[in-house]
């Protein structure tokens, strides 16, 4: 067998409270360049759990996936995600609205799927870097989003967005996991320009793995914190 794996947790730090949440995640890496993501969410805060299972190509754009949402353990809703060439769909069944699909006709591949575990914010730079991976900026256009809620905590369902990533540099950075040497990143959406801090990401090694990310909307602290990955 070709592939490989790597897994590891990030701790959700609130300002003022310390801990309040925490992720697990499993990547297998394919042969062929394909990789899924397994992350388990919870969000204290919130009484939120997720579930998902995400899988992009060798240059990280979406391939498929799916959402599960608990809150207040309770069901909200599951939904299986499909993309192809000029196509999102998703066919979801949720508390509130039963069973729902969607179809997004695109004019190209998504160039990237924000399913909310924050791995997936990393991954959005990986599909940027794929397609410039200078310094500056890089925009992915028809960003596939299962909710347009901060947290994630509606649907799940199809929205879209466009999305800015930025190359700032490189930098060393620190956590309980280790020392790594990250590129910075920072991910505006487009389409509310002004209205949302960017989310500000630390990354390393060709795997996109997240040391460190900040966002001050939320005013949020996601620190990687365990670690077992070999380099490809």
């Amino acid at each position: 067998m070709q592939h490989r794996s790597y897994r590891g947790k990030i701790l959700y730090l609130t300002d003022g409270k310390g801990e309040m949440g925490r992720e697990h995640f499993h990547v297998t890496v394919h042969g062929n360049g394909d990789r899924t993501l397994r992350a388990y969410v919870e969000m204290d805060d919130d009484d939120l759990i997720r579930d998902v299972t995400y899988t992009v190509n060798k240059a990280f754009q979406p391939l498929d996936a799916f959402v599960r949402l608990t809150i207040k353990d309770k069901f909200t809703g599951s939904a299986w995600y499909r993309f192809s060439d000029h196509l999102m769909e998703c066919a979801a069944f949720t508390a509130g609205e039963g069973r729902i699909r969607y179809e997004r006709p695109t004019t190209q591949r998504a160039g990237s799927f924000g399913c909310h575990p924050v791995c997936c914010d990393t991954w959005h730079t990986a599909a940027a870097w794929h397609k410039g991976g200078a310094p500056g900026r890089h925009t992915l256009r028809e960003v596939g989003m299962s909710s347009y809620m901060p947290n994630g905590g509606s649907g799940p369902d199809l929205g879209q967005i466009d999305l800015h990533v930025d190359y700032l540099g490189d930098r060393q950075v620190t956590t309980p996991a280790g020392t790594f040497a990250t590129r910075h990143y920072a991910n505006h959406r487009v389409n509310a320009p002004g209205t949302r801090p960017p989310v500000e990401i630390w990354a390393f090694s060709s795997d996109f793995i997240p040391a460190t990310i900040r966002w001050e909307l939320l005013k949020q602290t996601y620190e990687l914190v365990e670690l077992d990955h070999t380099e490809a």
